[in-house]
């Protein structure tokens, strides 16, 4: 395998999009500058970012790998770069069943009163547009907000 994480090119804004899309994450707050991409030579097949929030809060968010790339440790190399580049904890928002993924990078399940601002927000809104989801795909919303403990607090303790 011959992926390179590199920062993302203005040029490949569609394709994050796309990606985006396809995987079905919040498309809020996409800007290429903050995107790293996994290149195999010159295709993008997985993507993630920081993204930072008005509250100060910075959110590891829009990690995604193309379908046929799945399976193949693209999401982690991601996630370790982007971590390797973040000085602060990080909060993150995904879908339940990719909680386990993100555990092993040491991230805890957040309760209410440790969400951030704009966190609690989305937690808020998702709530109150769970049933009508629910009506029209026929299943529920099942998302999780996590946080990377601080250096004060062991990983046991946020859990």
């Amino acid at each position: 395998m011959s992926i390179v994480i590199r920062p993302a090119r203005a040029a490949e804004q569609a394709t994050i999009g796309s990606i985006v899309h396809e995987g079905q994450i919040n498309p809020n707050g996409l800007d290429w500058r903050r995107f790293l991409v996994a290149d195999d030579q010159g295709v993008i097949v997985g993507i993630g970012q920081v993204k930072p929030h008005s509250d100060g809060s910075r959110e590891l968010a829009s990690i995604a790998v193309i379908p046929k790339r799945q399976g193949q440790g693209i999401a982690r190399t991601i996630i370790e770069s982007l971590l390797a580049r973040e000085s602060e904890p990080l909060v993150l928002m995904c879908r339940a069943q990719h909680e386990s993924l993100y555990e092993r990078f040491g991230f805890r399940r957040m309760r209410a009163p440790e969400m951030p601002r704009s966190m609690r927000r989305l937690s808020r809104a998702i709530a109150l547009a769970s049933p009508t989801y629910r009506l029209i795909k026929g299943e529920s919303i099942s998302v999780v907000f996590m946080k990377q403990p601080t250096s004060d607090e062991s990983p046991m303790e946020s859990a």
